[in-house]
């Protein structure tokens, strides 16, 4: 879980230092964010099957000697951000060119020259809001019952899309009730969310954190 004195930096440093936890908690908070941008990246070529192979490149290139990670620059607001963009922007390349039998590069065909930077902030919000969950779930755990049942309101509502009436049908409960418990989830989630921004934005200021918070969950919310 995300300590509340943790800022990415602190564990960017730690890994790149040797540090094996760090290095596992590294790889668990940005391999959701590679293999996403790539999987778009790649999604209409054969390209497809190269995903694990450049994502274990990624990785290597992070935690090897005088590899990338001992090379960032601590760059406020968006350093590390657009740093690890740019390493799987050079990583997917490299895959590219080894592979030009397999068709046009994704530069050559993309719709507009922002579509493939689109793809990475997607797979980056999501990503985010991935954590944002599972540092919900672990504050709800030692909350209580009530707090790991929104969780799974949550759940429902948003992965299963179910209504909030029939979900008060399945567990027998007042929907006026639920309803009220599923406003505490959501804000609880943008709790979550915050903290989890708050990590990877270690200088913004508190009404920054909300602005990307909501421009992370606009974000999610538009086709494509």
């Amino acid at each position: 879980m995300i300590q509340h004195d943790d800022t990415c930096w602190t564990l960017i440093h730690a890994a790149a230092a040797g540090d094996s936890g760090a290095r596992d908690n590294f790889a668990r908070l940005y391999e959701p964010v590679a293999r996403m941008y790539l999987a778009t990246r790649w999604r209409n070529s054969p390209r497809i099957i190269l995903i694990c192979d450049a994502v274990q490149d990624v990785f290597v290139e992070c935690f090897k000697r005088d590899g990338v990670l001992e090379r960032v620059v601590e760059a406020p607001p968006d350093g590390f951000r657009a740093f690890f963009h740019g390493v799987l922007r050079n990583i997917a390349r490299r895959h590219e060119e080894k592979q030009r039998s397999a068709g046009p590069l994704p530069d050559d065909c993309a719709a507009d020259d922002t579509s493939l930077s689109r793809a990475f902030d997607r797979a980056w919000a999501r990503s985010l809001c991935q954590e944002a969950a599972r540092v919900q779930a672990e504050t709800a755990a030692a909350a209580g019952e009530r707090a790991i049942r929104r969780v799974d309101l949550l759940r429902l509502r948003f992965q299963e899309g179910l209504p909030i009436r029939d979900i008060a049908k399945r567990w027998n409960e007042d929907p006026a009730t639920l309803h009220h418990e599923y406003a505490t989830a959501r804000d609880e989630f943008r709790t979550a969310l915050k903290r989890v921004m708050a990590f990877h934005l270690p200088t913004a200021t508190e009404a920054q954190l909300v602005s990307a918070c909501r421009e992370l969950l606009d974000l999610l919310q538009k086709p494509g």
